[in-house]
């Protein structure tokens, strides 16, 4: 069937040259005819022209000058032979008034012709002339006028001798109506100026032909071209065509042959070749199929072998063919069927070496393909993370916390495009409810030829403790362990931390700072427990007070500060008059004797003008002072200027 097919496609080939070819000779044949006859048809009509103008000289030279009406009458009368080529002939004297015309035809003698075209352009260049056509007012046939101007003994124009020709019956044409090209071709004959003057379809003479963009080559052939082209006809069909000049009537010759009539004989050929072709194919299929039978049978033999040798039935390949060919090739498979054994085999112990490693190793390890799916998990990891190795991918996928998973996915598809190592620490939510962090190194395994990556490798590490050990780490150098609030340190960073907002945005942070009043006497009396207890109370105080989004600190023994961010000043002031109040209230009792504090605040806020934050702390401690001056248990509020802005009365 293979080789069918080829053969039809060989012959559709050698068909589509052939009809290439045949239309390309058809073409050049019939543009070389075309061109033969368009020449003889404008030489035969330029002969007939120029024959009607010699005889309408002889006449005229026949006219005697000056001679009456009467005697040109007679003159035309005694040529009556003229009238085998003319439908008439007239004579007009200078001033264009026709004065003996033959035969008679009432109304043209006295006729004046001096405004018509064709006088004015006799009269100017004193040549043989062919009018435009026009309309006989007797016969209203198609007609033309060829006319010869008289000249006089002076040289001076002394009117014209002219013949009317029709266009039906003049003679003119009657070569052009003997032409036969084959049954849709035809010959033309059109003026200079467009108009149509012979046509086998009569109902088209003395209409205009085409315009130049319906057919570029008539309007070069109306501009005085010569030549052939491919153009359509009227009704639209392709056509080769062909144009000659009658030059001394200013007209155009031209022929006519339809694409399809001229490569009908072409088609027909092809035709008849390709039922020819087909019908050999039809007869060629029983004795390809055979020889082609008998000549695979050995390979169909070698390629069951090979099937067979694939299966594990048999570890080689035998021919008891003597093509060399086939020999060749089962050779040539047999020793790759060795070598893959022994590779095999190497591949087998890498394989079972590899697992051992793998499932032994108390590290989790994973493999994934270059699609960025992980195709195996070893046990320890699948432990670690408490799933089964039948999970599919997408469902342990949404174990991984929300917050860590976009990003996570989309390092890994980075590494997957780039090679480049995926290392990433994230959280993982067990199906127990525990939350744990991983640290994941993954890294591209390339070919050591060709450099093409096969998939990542990976190893997990469970850093869970780690994590939870940093965090209290954290946690411990920013904050007092007694109080739990936060310490110098803790406090200082997230002042720099407003600060710097402060000077990016102008956000407004206020900043409280006091030390407790009347304290030394607890640590003196109820010793140091007693003190600890009091300052726990009051952190917890103090914390309640104040807004979640406030930082509280203890910044060492019983000094303590507030930043309030984006607060203004009034309500911070509110803040801190909440919080005198509320740790004036607290209490503790050693012995019998019940102890209290107050507080003496300074309040401050950041300002363009500061260079830092201790510009700011410096303000707010020197208010907590002078809350102190002033008797203590009071607001003092420290403005940039140094000036005591509002102080609220002291309570005993």
């Amino acid at each position: 069937m293979g080789l069918a097919v080829t053969w039809l496609l060989v012959v559709i080939l050698v068909l589509g040259m052939a009809w290439q070819l045949g239309n390309a000779m058809v073409k050049a044949t019939n543009m070389a005819h075309l061109r033969y006859e368009s020449t003889l048809l404008a030489d035969e009509v330029t002969e007939q022209v120029d024959t009607r103008f010699e005889a309408l000289a002889r006449l005229n030279d026949q006219l005697e000058p000056g001679a009456g009406s009467d005697a040109i009458r007679s003159t035309l009368q005694s040529n009556a032979a003229l009238m085998a080529w003319f439908e008439g002939v007239v004579v007009a004297d200078a001033s264009g008034q026709i004065i003996a015309d033959w035969p008679e035809v009432e109304g043209r003698e006295g006729l004046d012709t001096s405004e018509l075209e064709y006088f004015r352009i006799l009269r100017g260049s004193q040549r043989p002339y062919v009018s435009e056509p026009f309309v006989g007012r007797a016969s209203g046939i198609p007609m033309v006028l060829i006319s010869v101007p008289r000249i006089n003994e002076n040289g001076d124009f002394a009117g014209f001798v002219g013949g009317v020709v029709s266009l039906y019956s003049g003679g003119l044409f009657d070569r052009l109506a003997r032409v036969r090209l084959g049954e849709d071709g035809y010959a033309g004959v059109a003026t200079a100026s467009g108009k149509i003057l012979y046509h086998p379809n009569r109902d088209l003479i003395m209409s205009e032909v085409p315009d130049e963009a319906f057919n570029p080559w008539l309007g070069l052939a109306l501009d005085g071209w010569e030549g052939q082209a491919v153009a359509p006809l009227l009704d639209g069909e392709m056509s080769f065509q062909s144009y000659g000049q009658v030059w001394p009537a200013n007209w155009i010759v031209g022929l006519y042959l339809p694409n399809e009539q001229a490569q009908q004989p072409l088609s027909g050929f092809l035709q008849r070749l390709w039922w020819l072709g087909f019908a050999l194919t039809l007869l060629m299929l029983p004795l390809l199929w055979w020889l082609l039978r008998r000549m695979l049978s050995p390979l169909k033999h070698l390629a069951r072998q090979i099937g067979e040798v694939g299966r594990g039935e048999r570890d080689r390949v035998k021919l008891g063919t003597k093509m060399q060919e086939l020999q060749h090739v089962a050779g040539t498979f047999n020793r790759v069927e060795d070598e893959r054994q022994v590779l095999m085999a190497n591949l087998q112990e890498r394989e079972a070496f590899l697992d051992s490693v793998l499932n032994a190793t108390p590290q989790g390890m994973f493999v994934a393909n270059f699609d960025g799916e992980i195709t195996y998990m070893n046990p320890s990891l699948l432990g670690m993370l408490d799933i089964q190795a039948d999970v599919p991918m997408d469902a342990w996928l949404r174990q991984i916390h929300s917050g860590d998973l976009d990003g996570a996915m989309d390092m890994w598809k980075h590494s997957l495009k780039t090679g480049t190592d995926f290392v990433r620490q994230l959280r993982f939510e067990r199906t127990d409810g525990e939350t744990l962090w991983l640290d994941i190194h993954a890294r591209v395994v390339m070919l050591s030829q060709g450099g093409h990556s096969l998939g990542l490798v990976g190893v997990v590490k469970d850093i869970t403790e780690r994590r939870e050990l940093e965090a209290i780490q954290r946690w411990e150098a920013e904050h007092d362990p007694l109080t739990g609030l936060l310490n110098r340190r803790g406090f200082e960073r997230r002042l720099d931390e407003a600060f710097a907002d402060f000077q990016k945005t102008s956000t407004p942070s206020a900043l409280l700072l006091f030390d407790l009043d009347h304290f030394k006497p607890i640590n003196d009396e109820g010793g140091h427990a007693l003190g600890d207890e009091m300052l726990r109370r009051i952190a917890q105080v103090v914390a309640w007070e104040v807004r979640r989004s406030d930082h509280v600190a203890r910044q060492g023994g019983d000094e303590f500060g507030v930043l309030l961010p984006s607060c203004t000043l009034s309500q911070a002031r509110k803040i801190a008059e909440a919080l005198r109040n509320s740790v004036g209230e607290i209490s503790v009792v050693h012995e019998g004797k019940e102890y209290s504090v107050t507080l003496s605040i300074g309040i401050t806020t950041f300002h363009e003008d500061d260079s830092g934050t201790d510009d700011a702390v410096a303000r707010a401690d020197a208010g907590s002072y002078a809350a102190k001056d002033k008797g203590r248990d009071g607001v003092v509020i420290k403005l940039h200027d140094e000036q005591v802005a509002d102080s609220l009365p002291y309570v005993d």
